[in-house]
């Protein structure tokens, strides 16, 4: 029997999580993790209610819920970083660094020293001894439920995290979790999931950007340099960008195609399938590798540069010590700097690394 330590979000993620560990035979624990002080956003983030979700679990599954604040490690090292990406004109991905820093660096070193065996989380992803090392390293793959899986924003993970790590409902689809919830009289059972920035939950993100980043305006052009509008700050718009962009007038939807921060100018072009859109290749640093070392290069692989992006065939080289090279067989639609690239072989996560740039 292990001592597993569960995040207990209030989602029914965790809620199943955390019973499938115990119909296991372990001995389970939950935790809340506060990563953010609400002040005057309670109509955005849910905490108290999440929270009492998560002691109504643990009331009725009989087992304990601790509860600890991460507040200032969150905002000193996921919040300041997202910040700082968008102030250099970036778009980042505070999930994948809110994963490394937080809940499998913070949270695992104080389930440790609680004398805890391991963590557990609701995400949808799993973790397999690989047995083309005898066992002795561990792999991360995809979640069986495709539309849910996480992996790509667990791909910082190291094999000292993914040791100590379990991820009950990965194997799991989404409709079996909530029916096991359903069955169990669990009160997250029907609970809408989160979504919107990690830990912050929704709200009209341009806004809530301005609180931190104050607006400039400037100019709308084209890659042309014909002006065609307005914005509140290029710091505030990615690239592909649809929504918000306020230009008039007929003929196709316009796109944000890229960013210029120093002069404050966003360019922007017509139709989904502008060239100014389309990337070939990406740059990419702050590799990281699951295994401990990159595959030999140059290495055909998978690779998605967004979030539920179907797999992409590529080709990664390496160009420095720290960055890679990664050439798509096919174009790539509105590639970010900022966003993570996370490579894979089959169901198998590789590892990733963060855009510097799209060619």
């Amino acid at each position: 029997m292990d001592n597993i330590i569960v995040g207990m979000s209030g989602g029914v993620d965790s809620s199943v999580a955390a019973h499938s560990l115990l119909e296991a035979g372990h001995k389970v624990t939950g935790l809340f993790m506060k990563n953010w002080e609400e002040d005057d956003d309670a109509e955005y983030c849910a905490a108290a209610e999440d929270l009492a979700d998560a002691e109504e679990v643990c009331r009725q599954l009989e087992i304990p819920l601790r509860t600890i604040n991460f507040s200032h490690e969150y905002w000193t090292r996921v919040f300041k970083v997202f910040l700082d990406e968008y102030r250099n004109g970036r778009t980042p991905n505070p999930d994948v660094v809110c994963n490394k820093e937080i809940k499998f660096k913070e949270f695992l070193d104080w389930a440790l020293r609680l004398g805890a065996d391991y963590i557990a989380t609701g995400h949808y992803a799993r973790r397999d001894a690989d047995a083309d090392n005898g066992g002795r390293r561990f792999v991360l793959r995809k979640g069986c439920d495709d539309e849910k899986d996480q992996s790509y924003f667990l791909h910082t993970l190291g094999q000292d995290a993914l040791r100590r790590c379990a991820f009950p409902v990965g194997a799991m689809q989404k409709s079996q979790v909530r029916a096991r919830a359903r069955e169990l009289g669990l009160p997250t059972h029907d609970k809408k999931d989160s979504t919107g920035i990690c830990f912050i939950g929704e709200r009209r993100f341009a806004d809530f950007l301005a609180r931190f980043l104050p607006e400039r305006a400037g100019k709308i052009k084209t890659p042309e340099g014909e002006v065609v509008g307005e914005h509140r700050g290029a710091c505030y718009y990615t690239i592909g960008q649809r929504r918000g962009l306020g230009i008039g007038g007929g003929g196709d939807a316009w796109y944000v195609a890229g960013k210029d921060i120093a002069s404050n100018t966003v360019y922007a072009v017509q139709g989904h399938e502008h060239p100014a859109l389309l990337a070939r290749a990406v740059i990419a640093e702050d590799l990281h590798w699951i295994g401990g070392a990159p595959p030999p290069l140059p290495a055909k692989c998978a690779a998605k540069t967004r979030y539920r992006q179907p797999d992409q065939d590529c080709v990664i080289s390496m160009l420095g010590p720290d960055f890679s090279r990664i050439e798509f067989e096919r174009p790539q639609w509105a590639v970010a700097p900022g966003q993570s690239v996370v490579f894979y072989r089959g169901d198998i996560c590789i590892g990733g690394g963060v855009i510097r740039a799209a060619e």
